[in-house]
């Protein structure tokens, strides 16, 4: 049964990206956004959705360790295995606006949630105010998109407007069916390597620090390489980025809500988790930099870099 979940679940998530990836650059088209803007928004916060789940039942349950160890995980895997991956198949462009000011922004949020969370916890106050910053970069970057489409030329043709307008709502609905065969592909596929990995000895703690972190994350990987195979270059950086801004303001935030006594956060978090995710995005900036590139061998290197960081997770869990 574990091995018939992980084959339905990995066909759904690879039809439901491609869905996903081809409308919505249809729809970014269509209203003349450009793909990093929908990568940011729809795509990225869309597959962040098994991330707020997942978190935000183990919240309200108070099991918020793993909440927060989930997001902590998601954006490690996101920068380094995913942005890794998708630069290893086809050399990945950064537009200037992600250097200018996503990029930035994601260190800063990731550092901003890290001493917020000093005193071992995220409060609620604390995740309203994560709240707020989803909602005011949410705006910014569809302002900074509304701004670049008025450059853009209108339609004129009567004929031609309605058309798209029927090319709107179909691609609206494609877009959702993409992003819940992706959720409900997730699921699956986590479920099934879980009781795979159950099956073969291997401790809860490294499944949740690894399988589950990297399975609510796989939304995210097929659309990333879905995107780069399509050559929508934006799209795949713009998702990963998006996608880790949402999961420290959104998911954590709502979290930190939901829990009936906050958030916790534990030592070991503090002392390797979070320095590991600071470093990971703020590597984001050199190898960004050069050239506004991510080359095949810097995305080897952020691979292997993953593949470090997750044994020495089995390794300590091991000891």
């Amino acid at each position: 049964m574990e091995y018939f979940q992980l084959v339905c679940g990995l066909a759904l998530l690879i039809l439901g990206a491609d869905w996903l990836v081809k409308h919505a650059s249809q729809l970014a088209k269509r209203f003349g956004v450009s793909t990093l803007v929908i990568g940011l928004t729809v795509i990225g916060f869309g597959t962040s959705t098994p991330e707020l789940i997942v978190s935000a039942t183990s919240s309200f349950q108070g099991q918020t360790e793993i909440a927060t160890a989930n997001v902590l995980g998601s954006n490690i895997f996101n920068i380094l295995f995913i942005l890794g991956l998708a630069a290893t198949i086809t050399p990945l462009t950064v537009s200037q606006q992600l250097l200018r000011v996503d990029v930035p922004l994601m260190v800063a949020a990731s550092l901003t949630v890290f001493l917020l969370a000093l005193n071992n916890g995220l409060s609620r106050l604390e995740g309203l105010v994560l709240i707020g910053g989803l909602v005011a970069y949410t705006w910014m970057i569809l302002k900074i998109g509304s701004e670049n489409s008025a450059t853009e030329v209108p339609f004129d043709s009567a004929a031609e407007s309605s058309q798209t307008n029927g090319e709107l709502w179909k691609n609206i609905v494609w877009i959702v069916a993409g992003l819940g065969m992706l959720v409900f592909g997730s699921k699956l596929f986590v479920v099934g390597a879980i009781t795979l990995a159950a099956n073969l000895g291997v401790s809860r703690e490294v499944i949740g620090l690894t399988i589950v972190a990297a399975g609510t994350s796989l939304p995210e990987v097929v659309a990333s390489v879905v995107a780069s195979l399509r050559g929508q270059r934006d799209m795949a950086v713009g998702n990963v980025v998006g996608s880790n801004l949402f999961n420290l303001l959104g998911v954590l935030g709502v979290s930190a809500i939901v829990a009936p006594s906050g958030l916790a956060v534990s030592e070991a978090a503090l002392r390797f988790d979070f320095p590991v995710m600071l470093s990971a995005a703020a590597a984001c900036f050199p190898i960004f930099l050069t050239g506004r590139l991510v080359n095949r061998w810097e995305g080897g290197l952020f691979l292997g870099a993953y593949v470090a960081y997750t044994a020495w997770l089995i390794g300590y869990s091991t000891l």
